[in-house]
């Protein structure tokens, strides 16, 4: 029996992640958004190429939830995409309306499926998710860890002048200007960053510039669209997570998952590195953090919950 993905929202980060999926022959795909023709077009656009790419997956595209029942995995990109100037902030009002009819389509249709939240503002949104649709704590995850990583590596790789596959780094936290680096466990060619810096070869300034540049990774190139944000880089780390828990492959990849207790923190949606299998969310690593990255990673999940706060205010219903 084939896989089933469902995409719900079919902007641009759901079309990228229709297309991977069907590159990489994952799973059957069902693009849903309330844009019917919308989701409808954009599966019939992959699904013409598949002669080409050689790939053998059915593509639909819906507004119905009854079409996307039973799926293996749901992916939640729906909502209002960050325009310039906007803080991921701003978005809260809109999107907890959007989310929270979302969370009751899934629990009518799918309530055994591994949910990956994409939508921002993502902790706050991801919590609000699971609160709404009643869906165990261990199978509704945020992708956020993975793409600031990403962004983190592959500006160490340019600054470095190394390949990409030779760092290894990631980051904790919330997803956005209080996310954390873990500069402690960061490699190059297997030396520390941290040697790096006492040998000269990157300035403790530089460093802290792009810690600084991943943070706002998504405000630079909404800037440069001008109409959207990033969706290529979103799209590949949500399917990274969804191929985990399909081939069940245990990877280790930092995701916004449900804290109880972990990390000193209770009853919050936080980036943390988790192991993803076919069970879902299998395991929460708990690093030993220096004073430092404990203190940044403890202002993260406060201001998560203030922002969880603000969306107690709100909608009473999430208390």
């Amino acid at each position: 029996m084939k896989k089933k993905i469902t995409l719900i929202g079919a902007g641009q980060i759901g079309g990228t992640l229709a297309h991977l999926i069907a590159l990489k022959g994952l799973a059957d795909v069902v693009l849903f958004d309330v844009a019917a023709g919308l989701a409808k077009g954009k599966a019939l656009d992959i699904a013409q190429s598949s002669p080409v790419n050689g790939f053998n997956v059915n593509l639909s595209g819906t507004d119905n939830y009854q079409d996307t029942k039973n799926s293996d995995v749901i992916i939640i990109t729906a909502g209002v995409p960050r325009k310039p100037g906007m803080t991921r902030d701003d978005l809260l009002g809109i999107n907890l309306k959007i989310i929270k009819q979302v969370a009751e389509g899934i629990k009518k249709t799918s309530p055994n499926a591994f949910v990956i939240c994409i939508t921002n503002p993502l902790d706050v949104i991801v919590m609000a998710l699971q609160k709404y649709s009643g869906l165990p704590k261990n199978k509704v995850v945020g992708m956020a860890g993975i793409l600031d990583s990403s962004r983190f590596i592959y500006f160490l790789s340019q600054e470095l002048k190394v390949p990409v596959n030779k760092i290894k780094s990631f980051v904790l936290g919330g997803h956005g200007d209080t996310m954390v680096a873990m500069l402690g466990s960061t490699e190059v060619e297997g030396k520390k960053i941290t040697e790096l810096v006492k040998e000269g070869k990157l300035t403790k300034e530089r460093l802290a510039q792009i810690v600084d540049r991943t943070k706002k990774g998504g405000a630079e190139i909404v800037k440069y669209l001008e109409k959207g944000s990033a969706f290529y880089a979103p799209a590949a780390s949500g399917v990274e997570m969804a191929e985990s828990y399909l081939k069940d492959l245990k990877k280790q990849l930092p995701c916004a998952v449900h804290l109880n207790g972990e990390y000193n923190t209770k009853n919050i949606y936080a980036g943390v590195p988790v192991i993803i299998g076919s069970r879902g969310v299998e395991k929460i690593i708990e690093l030993n953090l220096t004073p430092d990255e404990e203190t940044n990673f403890k202002k993260s999940v406060e201001s998560v919950k203030d922002l969880f706060d603000a969306a107690k205010k709100i909608d009473p219903e999430l208390k």
